[in-house]
């Protein structure tokens, strides 16, 4: 099953998003009461309660795979050469 809101994908990272998608919906939800249609009120009541939980109470961020080098992959760091030493030859073959 899809996920509504995904809350691995990396637009969701920062905190001032995952806010404001919140305040949002909380907003729009107080318009709605506000302007008398409960109907509408209590179904985006549901989205700011979902989003609330999704975005802020149970975000777990994720470290993505990219910044993760498994050991075997790794590469040592090379000594820098000497720029005052002779040229060597590298062997042909």
């Amino acid at each position: 099953m899809q996920k509504f809101i995904d809350p691995d994908h990396p637009f969701y990272r920062p905190l001032w998003r995952r806010l404001l998608i919140v305040g949002s919906c909380a907003l729009w939800t107080a318009v709605e009461f506000w302007n008398g249609a409960s109907t509408w009120g209590m179904i985006f009541l549901a989205v700011t309660a979902y989003t609330s939980a999704t975005l802020i109470v149970f975000f777990k961020p994720t470290i993505p795979s990219t910044d993760v080098v498994p050991q075997e992959t790794a590469v040592a760091p090379q000594p820098l050469a000497d720029p005052d030493a002779p040229p060597t030859e590298e062997p042909r073959g």
